[in-house]
């Protein structure tokens, strides 16, 4: 039931601020992420409301980059998605890993992820919200977290595909280098020509 109020409450905050920065509600469908107004930090430090994705379909996950056990392995699973596409395909979609420890996850830190993991910045944004926003993002993706007293986070290990508007398509939690067959099909019809 918190969840449920706390998504309300997300919802009634994104149509305020919606309406504050002149971007109605009825210029994104009803259903769209993009509702929530997220300012967002990528790894080179700039600034952009993540709005800017919209005409692309993007995969989507949160991850924390001092992560040594699930998030590896969402970016294993974001990889392997782009490898098992076309290049025609890759060039269709978008994908944006999201911070839920704003605190850590600086700009440096975000691109030491990218360089190691060799990811394509033409594709990839690795981000960070602000702190106040990483429980609304969360809640429009679905995802599930708690921060641990060592700094740590417990979280869904999800990615969401969501198409050019910002409608979730499909998720699936099955992450590493084996793409889930069913996810993959939804991203190729997402990234059809």
């Amino acid at each position: 039931m918190k969840r449920f109020y706390s998504a309300i409450l997300a919802l009634l905050t994104l149509t305020a601020a919606s309406l504050a920065t002149g971007q109605t509600p009825a210029s994104l469908p009803k259903d769209s992420v993009y509702q929530l107004p997220l300012q967002l930090t990528d790894q080179q430090g700039r600034s952009w409301d993540w709005r800017n994705k919209r005409g692309k379909p993007q995969v989507v996950a949160m991850f924390y980059t001092s992560c040594q056990y699930i998030c590896p392995l969402i970016v294993d699973s974001g990889k392997a998605v782009e490898h098992a596409l076309t290049a025609d395909e890759r060039s269709r979609l978008g994908i944006l890993l999201i911070s839920m420890d704003p605190a850590r996850d600086t700009p440096a830190a975000l691109m030491a992820v990218a360089q190691k993991r060799d990811l394509d910045l033409a594709r990839w944004a690795l981000v960070t919200p602000k702190a106040a926003d990483v429980r609304s993002a969360a809640g429009v993706l679905g995802v599930r977290y708690r921060q641990l007293a060592d700094g740590e986070f417990n979280h869904t290990s999800a990615l969401v595909l969501i198409d050019a508007q910002g409608r979730v398509l499909a998720k699936t939690e099955k992450v590493g280098s084996r793409v889930d067959p069913e996810f993959l099909a939804a991203v190729k019809n997402a990234t059809r020509g």
